[in-house]
């Protein structure tokens, strides 16, 4: 009892004394975030452009554009994600507005995304509170109670053609049309879904009438995708990983789960820069309010952050077939694993 005590303590400290030392990372800086939506949304938009010019005059090179185009959507969205966590400005309103402006190009109704994310910050790594904002994680006790068709629905579930292919798609174009989850939460989640469904649909609208819906579907579509499956890739990289952390009851502890729930994906230098550095997520889970383009200077002055929950790319490939988390052995095991000790 005693060391279960002092190890729980332990927990408790470390994760305190790395937040107060990460509140002087806090402040934003308003020109440094204006310069930040300015290099990132003139070329998304300039990138869709002229594919858009290309392809109404049959030079299908310019679809080789949706891919980069792809990448600066995904950095909108890290944007809109620093704007809900109020990083991007001093300012709430500022932050909102921006946030809910965003989310137009990033089908994301703002709102009830932020509202949703809160919870996932709230209850990462936690098993008591799962459901809302993260990705759906049996434990392997969970999984062999199930009958067999709830079985087959889970492993269809995480199968990679579903979580990375239909996933994607299913969740920026049709799920976020609906809030789903807060369906009962107020009037605001609702608010938010319409109103930017609205704010798409008048765009969309005028951009079919001026190039054609072939065109636009053309450039609009493999954008949306590609930019979709890689946010759901990283998401899923940061949490879903063989050392993760899960715990119930007492056991769990917001700042240890967040250091130690979190993965630090280590990226090249221009993917970092075109996921806006998420992959630092121990940290950012740490103290949400650091803006992101603050943490690589978190990593910089404290190096002993660098190697907890460290992910390379070719690393992160083995996540997928981590589904299941072994309660015995405190971490993410596969299908085949877990049988194995069955």
């Amino acid at each position: 009892m005693k060391t279960d005590l002092a190890a729980a303590t332990h927990k408790q400290s470390d994760g305190r004394s790395w937040t107060k030392i990460l509140a002087q990372y806090r402040e934003p800086n308003p020109v440094r975030s204006t310069a930040e939506i300015a290099v990132t949304a003139l070329p998304f938009i300039a990138l869709w452009a002229l594919a858009a010019v290309a392809v109404v005059h049959g030079q299908w090179w310019g679809l080789l554009l949706t891919i980069p185009a792809a990448g600066f959507l995904v950095r909108l969205f890290i944007l809109q994600h620093d704007c809900g966590h109020g990083t991007l400005f001093s300012r709430r309103g500022l932050n909102d507005w921006t946030g809910r402006v965003i989310g137009v190009f990033t089908l994301t109704p703002y709102d009830y995304w932020r509202r949703t994310h809160a919870v996932h910050h709230a209850s990462a790594g936690n098993l008591d509170k799962r459901g809302i904002g993260d990705v759906s994680t049996l434990t392997v006790r969970e999984y062999r109670a199930l009958p067999w068709w709830g079985r087959l629905r889970y492993r269809l579930y995480r199968h990679p053609l579903v979580m990375f292919g239909l996933g994607p798609a299913w969740l920026f174009v049709c799920q976020y049309r609906l809030p789903f989850g807060l369906m009962r939460a107020g009037v605001q989640p609702w608010t938010s879904t319409i109103a930017t469904n609205l704010g798409i649909a008048l765009p969309v609208a005028g951009l079919i009438w001026l190039i054609g819906i072939g065109p636009f579907l053309m450039v609009q579509v493999p954008i949306t995708l590609m930019a979709a499956t890689a946010g759901v890739w990283l998401f899923y990289v940061q949490h879903q990983f063989e050392e993760t952390h899960w715990a119930e009851g007492e056991d769990w502890q917001f700042q240890h789960a967040a250091l130690h729930g979190s993965s630090h994906y280590d990226l090249p230098w221009l993917l970092r820069w075109f996921s806006g550095n998420i992959g630092i997520h121990h940290v950012h889970h740490l103290s949400a309010k650091v803006p992101f383009y603050r943490l690589p200077e978190v990593l910089r002055d404290h190096p002993d952050l660098r190697d907890i929950g460290r992910l390379t790319i070719m690393e992160s490939l083995r996540c997928v077939k981590l589904v299941l988390w072994d309660e015995s052995g405190k971490r993410l095991v596969s299908f085949r694993e877990a049988q194995a000790a069955g």
